[in-house]
């Protein structure tokens, strides 16, 4: 079956990529006990390019297929599973990085939504936090995907975001989004 990306964030409504959100069906890795066991020989890099044996993944697809049975595990380590297999997987950073973002709104009233880098569709609140942890060097802003999995967000995207967060200039500094407020941490 071939698969369709979803249109571009922008040309949708938030409503709209509510409604997308709702209709992504995944696998419910998180019920399967396998126990067969095993290592993919995959990883995920930190700029989101997965790669086996070496290789980069070319396909979108199968790395979209991938990407939906892959979870954390309570060690904090990755694995993609299926009900009969465990096959560890490496992840650099976030298996996931936000690639796209659409913002309504502005300050208590602004909703936000990113697109993945596997076309996957989130929409920031309090299921799907943004964090921003401090660091000097190299500030790296991510977002709850599910279950653990988080979404590192692209260098452009995070600039946008600070920039309605600047404009919002708000106390603590911060952003909003469906009801959520999410600080941004500066360095001192």
């Amino acid at each position: 079956m071939p698969y369709t990306p979803p249109p571009e964030l922008a040309s949708l409504s938030l409503t709209e990529i509510a409604e997308l959100v709702a209709e992504q069906k995944l696998p419910p890795v998180a019920q399967w006990d396998p126990k067969e066991f095993g290592n993919s020989e995959m990883r995920i890099a930190a700029d989101g390019t997965w790669y086996h044996q070496g290789d980069p993944i070319r396909r979108p697809a199968m790395v979209r297929a991938f990407s939906t049975i892959l979870r954390q595990e309570k060690d904090h380590s990755y694995a993609l599973v299926t009900p009969y297999q465990k096959l560890s997987i490496i992840v650099e950073d976030a298996p996931f990085v936000a690639v796209e973002m659409e913002n309504e709104g502005a300050g208590k009233d602004r909703k936000l939504a990113f697109r993945l880098n596997t076309d996957h569709l989130v929409i920031a609140d309090d299921l799907h936090k943004l964090s921003f942890p401090r660091s000097d060097a190299d500030p790296r802003p991510y977002l709850h995907v599910r279950g653990g999995l988080e979404a590192v967000l692209a260098r452009p995207v995070y600039y946008a975001l600070a920039d309605m967060a600047l404009e919002d200039d708000l106390a603590p500094f911060g952003i909003w989004s469906h009801g959520a407020f999410f600080p941004i941490e500066t360095p001192e």
